[in-house]
């Protein structure tokens, strides 16, 4: 079957606050649409919309009943506001029916992404989180990750029942969680460690190279993880930490991220 015959998935990020602008979202948007070849939806979860480019669906940050107690155990942890994103696993959110590609806003799209839905149909999908990879233990990394709200109501269903005992029970982690009962239901498939890179696990380059060459592209990386430092900002203008942990400016990523904002995406039928 073509990818054109295919029904539309749906893409979803969640922005909430003001830690990250707008371009983020948009830059993400762009960068599907330059790289995913079937039909899909796009949605942001938002409560500052202004700004966000035609083709993205906006909507309303999801109020949950269980808010108070999440935010209260969030805080007892010593957490942010990641949590906010099991609210993507409510079944029936946004009519959203069939696979759903969540993505952090912090990421930049390198590659084909058709690959991450065809890969472990019906489960699950996440990047091994390098941490456990490289102790042999389980545990996902959240910033893209794949599952169906029908299939896996479960992820929200059992937040919602225990949201203190979730978060107290799974490190303060909500990437944590969501694989750790994935797998508990025998539904969690990582995708091949190389499709999801991290930029300073992957890319960064060892000293003194580091202090010569710009970071590399990771090889065969469909998307580039930015989690601690260096933030993206910081990556494209090149980055110095300590001797150990400094970064060229890398010309991959300008090209990438904010070259996207300068590229005409195609409109797409809803």
């Amino acid at each position: 079957m073509s990818a054109a015959n295919l029904s539309p998935v749906n893409v979803v990020c969640i922005k909430w606050g003001d830690k990250y602008p707008v371009d983020y979202v948009n830059r993400l948007f762009r960068g599907v649409s330059r790289h995913l070849a079937r039909p899909f939806r796009f949605l942001c979860f938002t409560e500052r919309p202004e700004g966000l480019v035609p083709g993205i669906e906006v909507h309303p940050l999801p109020v949950e009943p269980f808010e108070a107690a999440m935010v209260a155990a969030m805080n007892a942890e010593g957490r942010k506001g990641a949590w906010r994103k099991v609210s993507l696993f409510r079944p029936g959110l946004a009519d959203m029916t069939g696979p759903v590609l969540g993505f952090d806003i912090d990421v930049v799209v390198t590659g084909p992404l058709d690959d991450l839905l065809d890969f472990a149909p019906g489960k699950v999908a996440m990047r091994r989180e390098w941490r456990y990879e490289r102790r042999g233990k389980d545990g996902g990394h959240g910033s893209v990750f794949l599952f169906d709200p029908a299939r896996h109501a479960y992820l929200y269903d059992e937040f919602a029942a225990d949201p203190e005992g979730s978060v107290a029970r799974h490190k303060g982690s909500e990437q944590y969680y969501t694989s750790m009962t994935a797998l508990r239901h025998g539904d969690l498939a990582y995708w091949p460690g190389p499709w999801i890179a991290s930029f300073k696990r992957d890319a960064m380059r060892w000293p003194p190279v580091n202090l010569v060459l710009e970071p590399k592209l990771p090889e065969d990386a469909r998307v580039v993880c930015f989690h601690g430092t260096p933030k993206m900002e910081e990556a494209v203008e090149g980055w110095r930490g300590s001797l150990w942990r400094s970064t060229r400016a890398s010309t991959w990523l300008r090209d990438l991220w904010i070259g996207e904002d300068g590229a005409k995406v195609e409109e797409r039928e809803p």
